[in-house]
C-alpha cells in the first residue's frame, strides 16, 4: 500500500509521533476509498522522519494486517502525486506515481514499511526526471543501490514502529543528496494546486505561482513526476471520494464546489478512475 496521507514536517529525533490508526476507525486518510469497509483489517501507523530529512521526506508509513482465518482484503487507493519507496516482500521497491487507481490486495499476516517522499522529494535522490517513475514499480536496488534490501530485511524483522523509522532514518541520511532549492518551489506548488479548489486550470495554478504554463509543466514532469492537469484533477476527485465517505452528498453543489462545469462531468471522471459513479460509490 503506498497512498497513506500523513501530516507534513519533522520532529528531531527523540520526539518522534507515531499516530497509530485502525483504518476506518479514526480520522479519515485521503485518497483510500471505503475506509469504512477497511476497518479493523489494518493498522497504519505515520512516524516522522529524521528533521534533516524533513525538506524530503513527508513521512514514513507502517501498514500492518492479520486476516488468517478471514477473507483477503482488496484496498483501493487514489494515489498522491508523491514517490514512495516501500521495504515489503519479496524486495524494497520504489513506486512511482499511481495515475490510476492503485489497488492492493491484503491475505494472511504481514507487515510493509514505507518512505513517503514530499512532491519533488524524490528527485534529488533519483537524480532523473521523476516523469520516467510514473505507474512505475522499481526494485529499489536499481535505484538506490544493494544496501537497501539489506536495509529492507533489517526493517521487516522488527515490529517497532520507532525502531523501523530509526533505521530508514540511517539508510537516508547517509544518502542524502545536495540541496536543491526547486524542491521546495514545487512542493508549494503542489500545495497549491491541491488545496485550492478554486483553481481548476492549468493557466490559473501558473499564474498562482506566478511562472508560466511551460515551466510549471516542465518543472512538474521533472519533479512530480505528473502534469499539473493530473493534480487538479487527482485533488478534486479525493475530496468527492472524501465527501462521499462522511455522509450524504448534494452531488450538484459538490460539483460547483469542485470547479466542474456540471453534476455529470464530475461524475463522468470519477466513473474513469474508481469505477463507478459517485453516488454508487457513497451506497456502497
Amino acid at each position: 500500500m503506498t497512498s497513506t496521507d500523513a501530516d507534513g514536517g519533522a520532529q528531531p529525533e527523540g520526539d518522534r509521533a507515531t499516530g497509530q490508526t485502525g483504518a476506518g476507525a479514526g480520522p479519515q486518510v485521503r485518497g483510500v476509498l471505503h475506509p469504512q469497509g477497511a476497518a479493523g483489517r489494518f493498522t497504519l501507523e505515520q512516524p516522522r522522519p529524521a528533521a534533516e530529512l524533513g525538506a524530503l521526506v513527508e513521512s514514513y508509513w507502517t501498514v500492518r494486517w492479520d486476516l488468517r482465518g478471514r477473507p483477503a482484503h482488496e484496498q483501493k487507493v487514489l494515489a498522491h502525486p508523491q514517490v514512495h519507496l516501500v521495504f515489503e516482500q519479496p524486495e524494497a521497491a520504489v513506486y512511482g506515481v499511481d495515475r490510476g487507481l492503485f489497488v492492493r490486495r491484503l491475505e494472511g499476516r504481514g507487515q510493509v514499511f514505507g518512505v513517503k517522499f514530499r512532491p519533488g522529494g524524490f528527485r534529488p535522490f533519483w537524480g532523473r526526471p521523476v516523469q520516467e517513475l510514473a505507474d512505475r514499480v522499481v526494485p529499489a536496488v536499481d535505484v538506490l543501490g544493494a544496501a537497501v534490501a539489506g536495509t529492507a530485511r533489517r526493517v521487516l524483522e522488527l515490529d517497532d514502529t520507532p525502531a523501523m523509522a530509526a533505521l530508514a532514518d540511517a539508510f537516508l541520511l547517509a544518502r542524502l543528496p545536495e540541496p536543491d532549492p526547486l524542491v521546495a518551489e514545487v512542493a508549494a506548488m503542489v500545495d497549491t494546486a491541491t488545496s485550492d479548489h478554486t483553481i481548476v486550470r492549468v493557466e490559473q495554478l501558473a499564474a498562482r505561482c506566478e511562472v508560466s504554463v511551460r515551466t510549471l509543466q516542465r518543472l512538474f514532469a521533472e519533479y512530480v513526476g505528473v502534469g499539473p492537469k493530473w493534480v487538479l484533477r487527482r485533488a478534486r476527485l479525493q475530496e468527492a471520494a472524501l465527501r462521499a465517505d462522511a455522509g450524504v452528498v448534494d452531488w450538484t453543489l459538490l460539483a460547483a464546489d469542485l470547479g466542474y462545469a456540471d453534476q455529470a462531468h464530475l461524475s463522468r471522471d470519477f466513473t474513469a478512475v474508481v469505477g463507478l459513479p459517485p453516488g454508487r460509490y457513497a451506497r456502497q
